[in-house]
């Protein structure tokens, strides 16, 4: 079934130069950049997109990682998009994931772990509407 997904490409990716890499790992699978924007992503807005963490010990960790820097985020459009982008991706823990995933092959931990994807097509829903404006995807 043809689906919109959502990632953003981490801070760690964009410091490795690895997003051109990344990205083309999803474009060979056979998924569509329909959206795409750079943005340095404020408190306010981690908070928001972090909630269901908000209060446990590594929320404070990983909401100063992801402000270190710019980030890339993109609608990604095809076939089973959030379970391609999840399985090209590996497990959270970049330690735990498998070589020839991208998380295996340049992540760190479960921190540094080069992007955030959505784990469901309704949270792919909201994290596009929370990160992109209706005209800016295509």
């Amino acid at each position: 079934m043809k689906e919109r997904t959502f990632i953003i490409l981490k801070p760690d990716c964009l410091e490795k130069r690895l997003a051109g890499k990344v990205l083309d790992r999803f474009q060979s699978a056979g998924l569509d950049i329909v959206a795409c924007k750079a943005a340095k992503l404020g408190e306010e807005k981690l908070r928001e997109h972090y909630a269901h963490i908000f209060g446990k010990p590594y929320y404070q960790p990983l909401v100063d990682f992801m402000m270190r820097r710019s980030v890339i985020m993109c609608v990604l459009e095809g076939e089973d998009a959030v379970l391609k982008v999840r399985a090209l991706l590996g497990p959270t823990d970049s330690t735990a994931a498998p070589k020839g995933t991208i998380r295996g092959d340049y992540g760190l931990n479960t921190r540094e772990n080069i992007a955030h994807a959505s784990d469901s097509p309704e949270s792919a829903e909201i994290e596009i509407e929370r990160f992109f404006l209706p005209e800016e995807i295509f």
